[in-house]
Order: C-alpha cells, then sequence, then structure tokens
C-alpha cells in the first residue's frame, strides 16, 4: 500500500534526523495535523500519511466505522491493513532518506491515535515518543503487542483528551493509563476541558512534550 503524504524537510540532515509521523483522524486528511508542522522541532522531518480509504464529503479513513454498533466500531481487517501500509510507508521514507540511527515518534489524533497505539506498543523498538489524542487503545489491534518490558522502556506517551467528547467517550481514553500502567511504560495522562479536538492549552502542552 502506497500511503499519499506530505512532507517537511530540515534544513540539514543526518544519520540521526528525528522522524515524526503524522496520523489523522477519521474523515479527515494529510493537511490536518501537518498545521502542527511551524511549531514543531525545525530539525525534525516531519511526514503526515494520507489514509487510504475515501469517506463521505471528501475525506478520508484508515478504516471503516460502524457508528451505530459498537462491536464493529473497526473494521479489524482494513485496520490491520493499515497498520502493514503505515510501516512499509515509514520504512521507504527512512530509507530514502538514510536515517539509519535516528528516533522516529507518532502523532495520531482519534483513528490515527488508535493506529498510534497499535504500532508502538507491536514495534516498540521502532519509536520513541508517542501522542495519541482523542483516542483510545483498541484491544482487538493489541493481541499481539510487545509485552517484553525492557523493549517498552525507550517508549515516552503523551495522551490528551477532552472530557466533553462525544465522539470518544472519557473512559475509552482513560483505558490507556491503565494499560500502559501494567505494561510499565512511561506516560503522562490529560484531560481537557474540550470536546472531540485539541484546544490551546492541550496543543502548548503536546509541543511542550516534543521539545523535551
Amino acid at each position: 500500500m502506497d500511503l499519499t503524504y506530505i512532507i517537511r524537510e530540515p534544513e540539514n540532515f543526518t544519520a540521526s534526523t528525528p522522524l515524526l509521523v503524522l496520523l489523522h483522524g477519521y474523515g479527515s486528511n494529510e493537511e490536518d495535523l501537518f498545521s502542527f508542522v511551524p511549531t514543531l522541532p525545525k530539525d525534525w522531518l516531519v511526514v503526515s500519511f494520507r489514509a487510504p480509504k475515501e469517506t463521505p464529503y471528501g475525506g478520508y479513513a484508515w478504516y471503516d466505522i460502524d457508528f451505530n454498533n459498537q462491536e464493529k466500531f473497526v473494521d479489524v481487517p482494513q485496520a490491520e491493513a493499515a497498520i502493514s501500509g503505515i510501516m512499509e510507508s515509514i520504512m521507504k521514507i527512512t530509507n530514502h532518506y538514510g536515517l539509519v540511527n535516528n528516533a522516529t515518534h507518532l502523532c495520531g489524533f482519534s483513528q490515527g491515535g488508535i493506529l498510534s497505539y497499535a504500532l508502538s506498543l507491536r514495534f516498540p523498538q521502532l519509536f520513541n515518543k508517542i501522542a495519541c489524542l482523542s483516542s483510545y487503545p483498541e484491544e482487538k489491534l493489541l493481541g499481539n503487542i510487545n509485552k517484553d518490558k525492557k523493549k517498552l522502556e525507550q517508549l515516552r506517551f503523551f495522551i490528551s483528551h477532552g472530557t466533553d467528547d462525544a465522539v470518544i467517550p472519557m473512559d475509552w481514553g482513560r483505558k490507556a493509563a491503565d494499560l500502559l500502567y501494567d505494561l510499565g511504560c512511561y506516560f503522562s495522562f490529560r484531560e481537557y476541558m474540550s470536546g472531540h479536538g485539541v484546544n490551546q492549552k492541550n496543543y502548548m502542552d503536546l509541543m511542550t512534550f516534543f521539545e523535551s
């Protein structure tokens, strides 16, 4: 699966240039989180992928969602295909730019955050900082996660959720704290007075996390 993407290159490249991968939510596109670029570290390579499936009203999705059926909230085969496609695309970009000993970071909103949990916990040796915004860890995608605490210890999670989120309930988001605590992962979990989105305070805390 060749994913469409947009990219911000730093002025100078080395083999250890950090890579940040942005994964948008359901019904959005690659421009959405790319709006973070002006305040992200200048020496990072930033890539924002477009999800492969078209949605009504002109957006894109990583997998279909049945909003009326909690059991079918995730189309697992499509989500698995998306995970493989994202991994493949990350490897291609890493090879293209000759990044051999760099840190790779993930930032996902909503559906993109759900995939960020799955990607980072399955392949912890490949990632460092992971931001999951307005999302939750989907059990159906976490059956084969890496539970080796030694491998998980390099991961750093920033988790944020709006207290008035009407799309993904706050309780779902809180499941992440229990999961990451049990796995011995380093994380900060923050709640904000907002709906399904990123307010100003959340945004500033996110940028502090990436800069730290």
